[in-house]
């Protein structure tokens, strides 16, 4: 029997880091008419803990190295030594900082694998790289060890009936998860220096009958929470309107819909303020469009060959404002921007930490919400023309200056923004308690990019709870159950 090793992966266009579940497990299980389906989490359950489950002392961390096991995580042993054919999916090109996973890396993974008498194939977007840290090289590892590096290079038509097949593998997972829904792949831009979208694939979009007939496969199975994430602009489908209104007609009790990434320069279209009020009709609240700006410094923009201006990201940021910024039953606006920046990238300087703290407080004294600002250093991909143009040096020449702009923003724009955003004596509904930091709860709801909360206590872990804010910290809030 085949079995599929989960190491999580992380790209520009698609997360299936816990408590997301990705595209890839599911595609590939589809594949096949039986297969078990383990978590990084399950063997490193097996091999550095002995199997063996121990809860966190109160002045302890939860684990978050043995947090997503499966339901066969007491039968790895046995799993591993009956299998013929062991498929590891991992890759991480977009590394940021998770509250309750850690993704698995090719060294850890290689070593537990090693010894094993099966065929190993080598899956996911760690064929191009990965790295688990931003302002890094991608991870070099020796790749002897696998018999085969597949790149499946599913075809829409084949995904049709692998997307279907492979749902199932929900039912070998206990906890909830939100299910990452592929919507197209590749980018209709397809230039910047840093992405590795346009090295997999060509710019393509994914039938809207196939998107919808997944969502209802994996809703009959009691999923209940999506996003609508596997693409570079969720905004670029011809049917972006009509496929949010299929879902919720078919699927009426869904918990969380949401979309993720956006394009800038879709929004400010006809067409793209028509898809955002859909998003704000047909959608549930807390969504973000996640804005890849990345800078708004020309000079580092038009280096880099990006496409999006500032006057452009703004513009968008205005009319996602307008449309979804009312506040919602759950406590969050319906429906807000959020702004990926980038350090390191091709020329670089001083200014450009100026230009982006300009354009930011504009934001700010206009009045406009953002959900959040997500910050970090690029990570170097082979092949990639930041690779070839100037690898890792901006990223040595400017890294001394990355903690102090990173401190600036989140002093200055992040913290009076989050109050702004959630005063305090606001109530966010159905927080998910997730882990323990001595006697610190920590949760967040479900969605695209949820809020963390820190609840005074050890509350149950997995439990949804209402929390009133009481206080604000740069990215989160802390709260009170209620």
């Amino acid at each position: 029997m085949p079995t599929i090793i989960d190491c999580y992966t992380d790209e520009p266009s698609g997360l299936g880091v816990p408590p997301f579940l990705g595209t890839y497990p599911r595609y590939i299980a589809g594949m096949y008419e039986d297969i078990t389906y383990l978590t990084i989490d399950d063997l490193r359950l097996w091999f550095d803990y002995k199997g063996k489950i121990k809860e966190p002392k109160e002045s302890q961390k939860t684990n978050i190295k043995v947090y997503n096991l499966t339901k066969n995580h007491k039968d790895v042993q046995k799993i591993l030594n009956e299998t013929d054919e062991i498929i590891v999916i991992a890759g991480i090109h977009a590394p940021g900082k998770y509250l309750s996973a850690l993704p698995g890396t090719l060294a850890e993974i290689s070593k537990m694998i090693k010894e094993l008498n099966c065929k190993k194939v080598l899956a996911g977007p760690a064929l191009y790289g990965t790295s688990l840290e931003g302002g890094r090289f991608f991870e070099r590892n020796d790749m002897k060890i696998f018999d085969e590096l597949k790149d499946f290079e599913f075809t829409y038509p084949e995904i049709k009936e692998l997307s279907l097949l492979g749902a199932s593998i929900i039912k070998q997972i206990p906890d909830e998860r939100i299910i990452e829904i592929e919507t197209g792949r590749g980018c209709s831009a397809g230039k910047c220096s840093f992405c590795t979208e346009p090295l997999k694939n060509k710019f393509e979009v994914r039938p809207r009958g196939d998107i919808v007939r997944e969502v209802k496969e994996l809703y009959k199975l009691g999923c209940r929470h999506f996003r609508l994430g596997k693409q570079s602009s969720y905004y670029a489908h011809p049917d972006a309107v009509e496929i949010l209104k299929d879902i919720r007609k078919a699927c009426p009790d869904l918990k969380t819909l949401h979309i993720d990434n956006v394009n800038p320069g879709h929004v400010i279209t006809t067409r793209g303020i028509e898809i955002t009020k859909a998003i704000v009709k047909y959608c549930t609240p807390g969504n973000v469009a996640a804005l890849g700006v990345e800078s708004f410094d020309k000079e580092v923009i038009k280096a880099n060959c990006m496409n999006c201006s500032p006057e452009v990201a703004f513009k968008a940021i205005k009319i996602i404002n307008e449309y979804g910024s009312k506040t919602s039953e759950n406590g969050l606006p319906y429906f807000l921007p959020g702004i990926n920046l980038l350090f390191g990238l091709i020329s670089e300087s001083k200014t450009t930490h100026e230009e982006n703290m300009n354009w930011l407080r504009k934001i700010l004294d206009e009045d406009l919400l953002l959900r959040r600002i997500n910050i970090r250093q690029v990570a170097v991909f082979e092949n990639t023309p930041l690779q070839k143009t100037a690898g890792n040096k901006f990223l040595k020449k400017n890294k001394k200056f990355y903690w102090k702009w990173r401190n600036d923003v989140r002093q200055n724009i992040d913290l009076p923004m989050l109050k702004k955003l959630v005063p305090e004596g606001t109530v966010l509904k159905n927080v998910i308690p997730e882990i323990y930091d001595g006697k610190t709860t920590f949760g967040r709801q479900f969605g695209t990019y949820p809020l963390i909360v820190g609840i005074k206590g050890r509350i149950e872990l997995k439990k949804p709870v209402d929390v009133k804010v009481t206080k604000h910290m740069l990215r989160s809030v802390s709260g009170e159950v209620v």
